[in-house]
């Protein structure tokens, strides 16, 4: 088959309904937060834009307004979000009228870095998988779990930090994230939930330029890749 150059046939959800309590010393969400002129979210979804995917759900806090000052959100569907991230992919998912086996890409709003080129290099690994995958990269640093006063070093070996954009096929990430949340487990990305369930979803290498906003220090770090073509 034929590489895929846009991500035609593809739905895309966007999370972005979370104030970020790490960031509340910024005065706005961190979506909102602007570096160049531009809102972290813009960014994100011109990126997202750039390849034509079928669809583009936009999901929002129910106090949000600052979505509607951003002019190509008027090209987005936009759902209200649930409690958790969780709750808020899952309403932008049953917002989708798609056949079951049908490619839906989940991407982090504050993730602005990501490469359009591993995108679409995630869309052709997952065409012909059944599940679906995400971008991921190895950790690289020494980790430790810190209980009180106990230090403890994890073996690193085989652990991979999980990025965004995920790509899976609609009907295995809807009952996943459905079933997860009735049995009340808790779940910090979509292919958690996928694992839950016994499928194996592919890996695919990212890059650490792929930076989700959590802290304050993280816009500098943003606004060096962007502003030198780092994650173009």
């Amino acid at each position: 088959m034929d590489p895929l150059c846009s991500l035609a046939g593809v739905s895309v959800v966007v999370p972005a309904a979370g104030i970020g309590s790490r960031m509340l010393s910024t005065g706005a969400p961190k979506q909102y937060i602007k570096v160049f002129g531009k809102s972290i979210l813009q960014i994100t979804l011109e990126k997202i834009f750039l390849l034509k995917p079928d669809r583009v759900i936009l999901v929002v806090s129910p106090s949000d307004n600052l979505y509607k000052l951003i002019d190509i959100v008027e090209s987005c569907e936009v759902v209200v979000g649930g409690k958790e991230r969780t709750n808020s992919v899952l309403n932008g998912l049953s917002t989708l009228e798609v056949e079951d086996l049908d490619l839906v890409m989940v991407h982090d709003a504050v993730r602005p870095c990501v490469r359009t080129s591993d995108i679409l290099r995630l869309a052709n690994a997952v065409k012909d998988h059944r599940v679906g995958g995400f971008l991921a990269i190895p950790v690289s640093e020494t980790l430790k779990t810190v209980v009180r006063t106990q230090v403890k070093t994890i073996d690193r070996g085989g652990v991979w930090q999980a990025q965004t954009p995920q790509i899976f096929r609609y009907r295995y990430l809807f009952d996943s994230i459905s079933r997860a949340l009735l049995m009340n487990y808790k779940i910090t990305d979509e292919s958690q939930a996928i694992e839950y369930f016994g499928y194996e979803p592919l890996v695919l290498r990212g890059h650490r330029d792929n930076v989700k906003i959590t802290e304050a220090d993280d816009i500098d770090l943003i606004r060096y890749y962007l502003e030198n073509g780092k994650c173009e």
